[in-house]
């Protein structure tokens, strides 16, 4: 029985995703979808969880804030048209992380540009 449970454990930790590892200090330079999404997937367990979740947070609502402002105006081209009420902040984070992982060819792309592929899918403008 105790082997049993040895070789399952093994085996979780050696499949595990590469999205479930720890995050780095590396990855708070936020260069690729890569790094933004071993932020937001940190665990509690991992030494940088809180800076590295309020981090994921902050960049993805940021990208997306900024977005809203530069097209806020009357005749601004649109591109991501949420439904209303829109959804949650959390939900769409967790939406993301999910598109992203059966997305690896964006992973070495800028964050920036993998959410707004992921956006653009998720809710486009049917102008």
């Amino acid at each position: 029985m105790k082997s049993r449970i040895l070789i399952l454990v093994a085996a979780v930790v050696m499949f595990q995703p590469a999205w479930a590892e720890a995050a780095s200090e590396k990855d708070f330079e936020a260069q690729t979808t890569e790094q933004i999404i071993n932020l937001c997937t940190a665990t509690p367990s991992d030494p940088l969880y809180q800076q590295a979740i309020y981090f994921c947070q902050g960049y993805l609502v940021g990208a997306y804030k900024y977005y809203e402002a530069a097209h806020s105006g009357p005749d601004a081209p649109k591109f991501v048209c949420l439904p209303n009420p829109p959804p949650s902040r959390s939900s769409s984070i967790t939406m993301f992380i999910e598109w992203a992982k059966v997305h690896p060819q964006y992973w070495k792309e800028s964050p920036v540009e993998t959410e707004f592929r992921f956006l653009m899918e998720k809710w486009p403008c049917n102008q």
